[in-house]
């Protein structure tokens, strides 16, 4: 029983220190490579844009959707960018994340040309592989809040991307969102480190002027 009790210490203290390392890894490596001044930006052909759900609990609009689509929206009219990946999940027939971004960047005045849709980006992992390999893009700035820009910036360089990353404002963080990107990051540490974990879906080259 004691012999137990040792080991499952020790599985206890050996989960911690990975937890530990990964999200410190992650945070290093991002550290300095976004930006939350839109005019510090450095000017990038393409920008991808990390899909969100337009709407949470009860049908109220997600802030983190429209914060995403306000930042992007700002890069565009201060030509940071020329052209948007919008790249989120669209598994069920009835949620569409890249769809809703495109129209709501296309409400605030951004071209339909200049918006290309990746409906295989499941995980952040998928989109930015797929910005790569799908989309020709190896040098570009992503959009989204900070906890997920530093996951995929993290995430580029182990796949010889140039990523920098744009801040768009967020909201409130509770103490189960911090749990969940705790949890979130130590995958993403895993899948590049150890589990070469690979996009979901690849496919066709879509090829951006």
């Amino acid at each position: 029983m004691k012999y137990i009790a040792k080991m499952f210490i020790w599985l206890i203290i050996f989960i911690s220190i990975i937890v530990f390392y990964a999200y410190r890894e992650i945070e290093v490596k991002s550290d300095g490579l976004f930006y939350s001044n839109i005019y510090d930006v450095p000017v990038k052909n393409v920008a991808l844009l990390l899909g969100t759900s337009e709407y949470v609990s009860r049908g109220n609009k997600n802030i983190y959707f429209v914060n995403r689509i306000n930042a992007t929206v700002d890069l565009y009219k201060n030509e940071k960018i020329k052209k948007i990946i919008v790249s989120g999940d669209n598994s069920d027939i009835n949620y569409n994340e890249p769809k809703a971004m495109q129209l709501a960047l296309m409400e605030a005045g951004v071209l339909e040309e200049d918006i290309f849709l990746d409906y295989a980006g499941f995980r952040t992992l998928d989109s930015v592989v797929r910005a790569k390999e799908i989309f020709g893009q190896d040098d570009l700035i992503v959009i989204s809040q900070e906890f997920h820009i530093r996951r995929a910036i993290y995430i580029s360089t182990f796949k010889d991307m140039k990523m920098i990353g744009y801040v768009a404002k967020g909201a409130n963080v509770d103490y189960r969102m911090r749990f969940r990107e705790v949890f979130s990051r130590v995958k993403a540490w895993l899948d590049i480190n150890i589990l070469n974990t690979q996009p979901k879906f690849l496919g066709d080259k879509i090829i951006i002027e």
